[in-house]
């Protein structure tokens, strides 16, 4: 496609500006301390006031008053009923200047705890990129489903999947030779995709990479830009429960644009 250089460069220049802000937000994912997986029965975590029971209703939360918790602006003393959604946001208990954050994934829940003290986060000093490219920027058509598909994928945690609802297929070519990503549903109305490429584990992070492609036109025309590809949370912490690609999204060619493996 073609494509205006300075437009191209202002644009990015600012998409990144935006992405470096998002990832040194105080509770952002620079943030993340710990990850503790409940058991079923009672339990008191390390660095974690209270104790936790696995309910039901999702979790139980049995906290003093002299533990700190405030859930929605109140303080928490006594029994606090917690149910997040599977695979969705987690609901937070302020503790200080920590989150504490319940999620439920796979069927599991666990609480993770985000610290604006967290050395990933008061260490970081940006994200390495590749230098941005016009080559990079792809016309792409979207192919829908009839009906979009329930799907689960893997996750950087053995054993742990993710559902996922998958819309359709992104096809496009990289130097003549086509290529096609499973899209799936994202919350605004634009498509996620989650991808490997070859460089993947070597300059990359391993893991995946996710790239969001703008709602298609009504005739399936769409951009696909990976100057745009951001790193995965499990990039930067050892703390995330990200979920891997479908095995179709695995593209032979190296992708040599968009973020790279953090230092």
């Amino acid at each position: 496609m073609a494509v205006d250089p300075r437009t191209l460069v202002e644009e990015w220049d600012a998409w990144r500006a935006a992405r470096e802000q998002e990832l040194r937000a105080p509770h952002g994912w620079l943030s993340l301390t710990a990850l503790h997986w409940l058991p079923a029965d009672e339990v008191a975590l390390p660095g974690v006031p209270g104790r936790w029971h696995v309910h039901a209703d999702g979790v139980r939360l049995l906290a003093e008053a002299g533990d700190g918790f405030s859930h929605a602006g109140e303080p928490v003393e006594g029994e606090l009923m917690l149910s997040p959604a599977e695979g969705g946001i987690g609901i937070t208990l302020d503790h200080g200047d920590r989150l504490v954050e319940l999620i439920q994934r796979g069927g599991a829940y666990a609480l993770r705890v985000r610290d604006p003290q967290a050395p990933t986060r008061t260490g970081f000093t940006g994200v390495p990129m590749f230098t941005l490219d016009a080559r990079w920027v792809l016309d792409a058509v979207f192919e829908p489903y009839d009906t979009p598909r329930p799907v689960t994928v893997g996750a950087v945690i053995p054993g742990l999947t993710h559902d996922q609802i998958a819309r359709g297929v992104l096809r496009f070519e990289i130097d003549g030779a086509a290529q096609a990503l499973t899209a799936m549903d994202a919350a605004d109305g634009s498509l996620s995709v989650l991808f490997r490429d070859a460089t993947s584990g070597v300059t990359t992070h391993g893991g995946a990479r996710s790239l969001t492609v703008a709602e298609p036109g009504v005739d399936g025309a769409a951009v696909v830009d990976f100057n745009r590809a951001v790193n995965m949370p499990c990039a930067f912490t050892d703390y995330g429960t990200c979920p891997l690609p479908p095995p179709e999204n695995l593209l032979a060619v190296a992708v040599e644009a968009g973020e790279r493996t953090p230092r």
